[in-house]
């Protein structure tokens, strides 16, 4: 079991996770190809540059690869209020007995019984919805028509804030990883969207195994951190199900001398979830919500190295891949990828961090 940690616990500056990053390295479309994306190797302080597709070569057979199946809902849709006024609705999660929870742009912030009515870009396709209720910034919505089958049919693929284009068709093929099963993500978990099915055959090939959980990704992945001190961040909740089945092939994997790649920050926090909501630490079964907010210093119990995307500057995610690396590893590396021009964010290149020998 991993407890590799890299820094004793203390307290966490969210200036002490920032760097430097021009504009135009903001990967602002995918690669022609999924795998054609570069890669940084990290090993300890020692770092390599390749690509994608060297991956079953630079892991070694018996190791299992874990990655996240939630796969993106068209969570965005524009409509109005009854007094007329226009609305943009942005799908957090779907609840039970035709309830969901969104975040809702207006000019007036709608209170509980104010009805909405989302509508295709066409205007040939509406739903009624009510607002029932208001926690922070999510509002609670109900509609006695399926908002599921509505938002899958006329929504828009949620693209982050930070790509600067409206979604295209293409985006709802290309934002989606390849394995993506379990619909609830408003946000790609997006270092598996480089992966295609060539390179998991060629990784299957190698001996190199691989397991599934679901965390569905939430639209608060993207909100700022707005205090100085990362303790006082309060992460939003998120969903998650790590299965009997994937827990008992991590175990096989550990007793065989394998090791544990994350397949993207959400696996992580999944997996050491998962860990955390034991009395001993141990993976289990999981199925429930997580906040959970890993921190230099914070303890690994599962997860031995990461497949990441690199992450915005001052964000939690930054901090989850400086808590495995190091921060200052973690620093000196995005140095060097922004100086050799790698592409960063979601449609960007990627990192792999593996344990030190």
């Amino acid at each position: 079991m991993s407890t590799h940690s890299t820094t004793p616990p203390g307290p966490c500056s969210v200036a002490d996770f920032d760097y430097q990053l021009p504009d135009d390295l903001i990967a602002q479309t995918p690669p022609e190809q999924r795998s054609d994306s570069r890669l940084l190797v990290m090993k300890g302080r020692m770092r390599e540059h390749c690509g994608v597709r060297d991956l079953p070569s630079l892991l070694q057979p018996g190791d299992r690869l874990v990655f996240n199946d939630t796969r993106v809902v068209p969570a965005r849709a524009h409509g109005t209020k009854a007094s007329g006024g226009r609305i943009e609705f942005m799908l957090e999660r779907f609840g039970a007995h035709g309830q969901a929870s969104a975040r809702i742009r207006a000019s007036k912030s709608p209170r509980p019984g104010t009805r909405l009515t989302l509508a295709s870009d066409d205007g040939a396709a509406s739903i009624e919805l009510e607002v029932t209720g208001r926690d922070g910034e999510l509002y609670t919505v109900t509609s006695e028509a399926s908002l599921p089958d509505f938002l899958q049919a006329h929504g828009s693929i949620p693209l982050p804030p930070y790509i600067e284009r409206a979604p295209d068709a293409h985006d709802r093929e290309r934002y989606q990883t390849v394995y993506a099963r379990t619909p609830g993500a408003v946000a790609a978990p997006t270092a598996g969207l480089h992966f295609d099915a060539d390179l998991l055959t060629a990784l299957a090939a190698r001996g190199i195994d691989s397991s599934h959980l679901t965390l569905h990704v939430g639209a608060g992945t993207f909100q700022p951190i707005r205090v100085e001190d990362a303790a006082g961040h309060v992460m939003h909740a998120e969903r998650v199900t790590v299965g009997a089945a994937t827990v008992a092939e991590i175990a096989a994997t550990r007793a065989a001398g394998g090791r544990i790649v994350a397949v993207g920050t959400t696996s992580v926090r999944a997996l050491e979830s998962a860990a955390a909501a034991t009395a001993n630490g141990e993976l289990a079964p999981m199925q429930g919500e997580t906040r959970l907010f890993l921190t230099p210093g914070s303890p690994f119990r599962v997860v031995d190295a990461l497949l990441t995307n690199f992450h915005l500057p001052r964000s939690t995610l930054l901090m989850l891949v400086s808590a495995l690396a190091g921060r200052e590893t973690v620093l000196a590396a995005y140095r060097e990828a922004v100086a050799m021009r790698y592409r960063f964010f979601s449609y960007g290149d990627a990192m792999l961090i593996l344990p030190a020998d």
